[in-house]
C-alpha cells in the first residue's frame, strides 16, 4: 500500500492518493511444492537423527549403569581381600611367636596387606568416579541398584539376520537414504529455475483532488495475469542443475558407505559379545579353581609344606579371578546392549521400558500447516 499527498500554501491544491498492489505466483516451476518435499524429507532425516541419539543414551546409560554396579563389587572384593589378609598377618605373628615361621614370613604378609589397602583406596576412587558419571548420563544420585541382565532375548538369533537388519533398519542408513531423496529434489528445485513463472498481479487505487472550492474523486482497480519466460542468465541455473546431480552421486556412496560401516559395527559387536560369553565361562572356571588351589596351600601351609607366600599368592589369584569375572559380567551385559543399538533396535518401546514417550510427529502436525506465527508448540 502506498500514499502520496502534496501540499501547497499559496492555492490550498491538495492531491492525495491510496493503492494496495497484490501479487500471487500461480506455477513456477513447482518449485515452492518440492522445497516442501524436501523440508518434509529433511525432518523425516532427522527423526532418524533423533533414534541415532535415543541409542547413544540409551548405551550410555547402561554402561554408566554398570560401571556402578562393577567398581561397586570390585570394591567389595578388595576390602573382602584387605580382611582376609589381615587375618593372614595375625596368624603370621601368632606362628612367628611359635617359631613356627620366620620373621619373613611376616614381612611377606604385612606387604600384602598394605597392597590391599592400597588397593582399596584406589577401587574406592574408581566407585566415586563411577557414581559421578551415573549422575551425569541418569540424572540423579546411586540408589539401590538391582543386578542387571543381558538382552539376547531382543537380539538376532544369527550374525546374518543382525546385519540384514542394521543395513535395512539402522537410523544412519535411514539418514543417508532420506540425504538421496534431498539431493534429487534438490535437481528438481534447480531445474525449475528453467520454467516459465506465471502469477496473478491485483490492485486498486484511490485518488482525489481538492481545492478551497472543489473535489474530484477517482477509484480504480485491475487485475492481470504475468508470464515470465527464463530466457539465459548467464548459465548459472544449468551449474546449479549439474552440481546438484553430482551431488545425487555422492549421496548414493554415502548411503553404501552407511550401510557398510553399520555392517562393520554389528560384526564387531557381535564377536564382542560372543567373546564375553566365553570369558564368562573361563572366569568361572578360574574362580572355582582358585578357590579349590586356596584351599589347598592353607592345608599343606599348616603341615609345613607351603610358605607363608604361597598362600599369599594363592589369594591373590583367587580375588583376580573374581575381578575378572565381575568385569566379564559387565562387559556381557555392556555388549548386548551395544549390539542391539549396532543393529538399529534399541530404544524404549524395545526394551519395554513404561514412560511417557516424545513422539515427533505430534510436534510435526502441529506446525505443518501454519502460514503464520513464531510460537513453537510445547513438547516433553
Amino acid at each position: 500500500m502506498s500514499t502520496s499527498e502534496a501540499w501547497s500554501g499559496l492555492t490550498g491544491y491538495t492531491p492525495s492518493s491510496v493503492g494496495v498492489t497484490v501479487r500471487q505466483t500461480l506455477y513456477d516451476g513447482l518449485q515452492t511444492a518440492n522445497r516442501t518435499r524436501l523440508a518434509e524429507s529433511n525432518t523425516s532425516a532427522a527423526r532418524e537423527v533423533l533414534r541415532v541419539i535415543e541409542q547413544t543414551v540409551l548405551v550410555g546409560a547402561t554402561t554408566a549403569y554398570m560401571d556402578v554396579l562393577r567398581d561397586g563389587a570390585l570394591l567389595q572384593l578388595q576390602r573382602r581381600n584387605v580382611e582376609v589378609l589381615q587375618e593372614q598377618v595375625r596368624q603370621a605373628r601368632v606362628r612367628f611367636d611359635l617359631r613356627e615361621v620366620t620373621r619373613t614370613d611376616v614381612a611377606q604378609a604385612e606387604s600384602r596387606l598394605a597392597l590391599g589397602r592400597a588397593a582399596v583406596l584406589g577401587a574406592q576412587a574408581q566407585y566415586a568416579k563411577s557414581k559421578a558419571s551415573y549422575r551425569q548420563v541418569i540424572g540423579v544420585e546411586v540408589a539401590s541398584l538391582t543386578a542387571a541382565s543381558p538382552v539376547d532375548r531382543l537380539l538376532p538369533s544369527r550374525l546374518v539376520n543382525a546385519i540384514e537388519t542394521a543395513r535395512s533398519h539402522h537410523p544412519n542408513v535411514g539418514i543417508a537414504m532420506f540425504g538421496i531423496d534431498g539431493a534429487v529434489l534438490q535437481v528438481k528445485i534447480n531445474a525449475g529455475l528453467l520454467y516459465p513463472t506465471v502469477g496473478l498481479v491485483g490492485g486498486a487505487n484511490y485518488n482525489w483532488e481538492s481545492d478551497l472550492s472543489t473535489a474530484v474523486q477517482q477509484f480504480n482497480a485491475f487485475a492481470k495475469a504475468q508470464i515470465s519466460v527464463p530466457i539465459y542468465q548467464g548459465g548459472s541455473e544449468y551449474a546449479l542443475i549439474r552440481q546438484a546431480k553430482e551431488t545425487v552421486a555422492q549421496k548414493r556412496f554415502d548411503l553404501d558407505a552407511a550401510r557398510d560401516a553399520v555392517q562393520q559395527n554389528v560384526v564387531q559387536t557381535w564377536a564382542q559379545l560372543e567373546a564375553a560369553k566365553a570369558q564368562i565361562q573361563a572366569t568361572q572356571a578360574q574362580v572355582a579353581a582358585a578357590e579349590v588351589a586356596l584351599n589347598g596351600v592353607r592345608e599343606e601351609a599348616r603341615s609345613g609344606q607351603r610358605t607363608t607366600l604361597d598362600v599369599l599368592n594363592a589369594q591373590q589369584e583367587l580375588v583376580n579371578a573374581r575381578s575378572a569375572l565381575v568385569i566379564a559380567q559387565h562387559d556381557r551385559v555392556v555388549a548386548s546392549y551395544t549390539l542391539l543399538a549396532a543393529v538399529g533396535q534399541l530404544n524404549l518401546p524395545k526394551l519395554g521400558i513404561r514412560i511417557a514417550l516424545h513422539d515427533p510427529v505430534v510436534h510435526y502436525q502441529q506446525v505443518r500447516d501454519a502460514w503464520v506465527g513464531i510460537r513453537t508448540s510445547h513438547i516433553r
